[in-house]
This record gives structure tokens, C-alpha cells and sequence, in this order.
């Protein structure tokens, strides 16, 4: 018999409707390979985002998400700094990043977003695949339902050019970065 962390939750038959995401539960996060040699890891701090998902017909679902980039975090104030200015995301002039869904579809728990993601003055049509990891009813009554999806883009795409070579061959930074999501969302009463 299973109990504790691991026990499974019954899911909600039937999850359509409205929601709002639930960003203590919630993680927006990145990776980049720095120095060609290792992995950086970041996320966002601050973001709000709504959905509404309807099970039997996909593709009137949405998706709105709005991250506020002022609160990137790296475990390192130095570069947090770095990601802020000028050089990269340039929060003084572009504070949030935004992606605004134009077409979803479904197979089984297997669902895909297409959307419009704007960093900086930059809007390009993304596809980030997502599996939905389970639906519940919290002790509080809400209906839960949870996501975790993830894509790789190129930073270049985007405006985010800053860059330094290495005396040894390579760059600081990688072009490509790994995008990952883990959402828990709350269906509005």
C-alpha cells in the first residue's frame, strides 16, 4: 500500500474550465551551458498566468503568461545582475517576457502549446510539448491540475546576442537554452 509522498490522487474526470496559475507551487526555470563546460541553472521568481482548458475540444484552450524578468535568479547576484542590464534581457526598457497561446492540441495526457513568446521587442511562434503529470481536489477544495513541459530555443532568435569568446575556442554563453515548466494550476470557482 502506498502512503505519504508518493500515494496517488484521484483525477478529476473531467478538468475544463478557467485557471489560474499557482506560482508558490509553480516553477519557470532555465538552463545554459556556461563556459561550454557545465550547466547554469535559473529561474524566474515572479510571474502570473491564466488558462482556460477544454478537454473536449483543445484547441479553444489558452494559455496567457506573463514573467516578471526582474526576478531572475541564478544563485549568483553577480550574474543576476548581468542577466538584468543591457546586455541581456535589458529589464529597465523590456521587465516582462510574455507568451500568448494561438493553438493547443491533445493526445491523451500529451498536450502541445504553440504561442506567441516576446522577449525583449522580439515575438516568434513557439511549440512547447507538455504532459500533464495529474488533476486533483487540495484539501482546501480547489481543483488542481499539474504540467511539466520543457523546449530549447536559441537566445540569438530572440535578441539576446551578448556573448565572449574563450581563449581556449568556444563561448561563455550557449546560443541554445533549455526552457522547463512545472505548473501547478487552480481552476477559478
Amino acid at each position: 500500500m502506498s502512503t505519504g509522498f508518493d500515494a496517488p490522487t484521484t483525477a478529476i474526470d473531467d478538468i475544463s474550465g478557467d485557471y489560474t496559475l499557482d506560482v508558490s507551487h509553480s516553477r519557470l526555470g532555465f538552463v545554459a551551458r556556461h563556459a561550454m563546460v557545465t550547466k547554469v541553472r535559473g529561474q524566474f521568481g515572479a510571474f502570473t498566468g491564466t488558462a482556460r482548458i477544454d478537454e473536449a475540444n483543445p484547441s479553444s484552450s489558452k494559455v496567457d503568461l506573463t514573467v516578471d524578468v526582474t526576478t531572475v535568479s541564478t544563485g549568483s547576484p553577480d550574474r543576476d545582475g548581468h542577466l538584468v542590464s543591457g546586455d541581456f534581457f535589458d529589464t529597465e526598457t523590456y521587465p516582462n517576457i510574455t507568451f500568448v497561446s494561438t493553438d493547443v492540441t491533445r493526445d491523451g495526457s500529451e498536450w502541445a502549446i504553440t504561442g506567441d513568446l516576446t522577449i525583449k521587442d522580439v515575438t516568434k511562434s513557439l511549440t512547447i510539448p507538455f504532459e500533464q503529470t495529474g488533476s486533483a481536489q487540495d484539501p482546501f477544495g480547489n481543483v488542481r491540475v499539474g504540467f511539466e513541459g520543457e523546449t530549447t530555443i536559441n537566445r540569438k532568435d530572440w535578441g539576446l546576442t551578448w556573448n565572449a569568446a574563450l581563449e581556449t575556442g568556444g563561448v561563455l554563453v550557449s546560443d541554445k537554452i533549455k526552457l522547463e515548466f512545472d505548473i501547478s494550476a487552480i481552476r477559478n470557482a
